[in-house]
């Protein structure tokens, strides 16, 4: 599939939700549905917080990955689930990255694929938080871009 990378305009923040709702259902099924709505509820400001990244398929326009970063660190990655496995992910890290100069990210520790995947990506653990950014009781794992060999 190829895609374009462009930003993301507010009027598309439902597409975002879409992708969003669909990858959390694939992918965090530790949590809670009440607190997956509690998240659900907040996207709008989360959006609004972050430099936003969209992954579009060609022709279509079809957002089927996004990426939200601020300052140095990549703070939202969703692919939609049908679309896993195409390198969207990767190309989006490797974006923010190597173009918008990020070097940190948090990742859930109970999402086992994002850690893997980070890791995979040249990310190293330097912290561990107990709870989210939230306060819910979702531990959080800090990770810094170590360039790979």
């Amino acid at each position: 599939m190829e895609v374009e990378l462009t930003p993301v305009d507010e009027a598309e923040y439902p597409q975002l939700v879409a992708v969003w709702e669909a990858s959390v259902r694939a992918t965090h099924d530790f949590l809670r549905d009440s607190d997956r709505e509690f998240y659900r509820e907040r996207l709008p400001g989360y959006f609004g917080a972050v430099r936003l990244t969209a992954a579009r398929e060609l022709g279509s326009g079809r957002i089927v990955a996004f990426l939200g970063t601020a300052g140095d660190g990549i703070e939202m990655l969703f692919v939609a689930p049908d679309d896993r496995g195409r390198g969207l992910g990767r190309r989006l890290v490797e974006y923010a990255v190597r173009v918008l100069g990020c070097r940190r990210v948090e990742v859930n520790e109970q999402n086992g694929q994002a850690v893997g995947f980070y890791e995979r990506m040249g990310f190293r653990q330097t912290g561990r938080e107990a709870v989210d950014g939230e306060g819910l009781p979702y531990p959080i794992l800090r990770y810094e871009w170590a360039e790979r060999g």
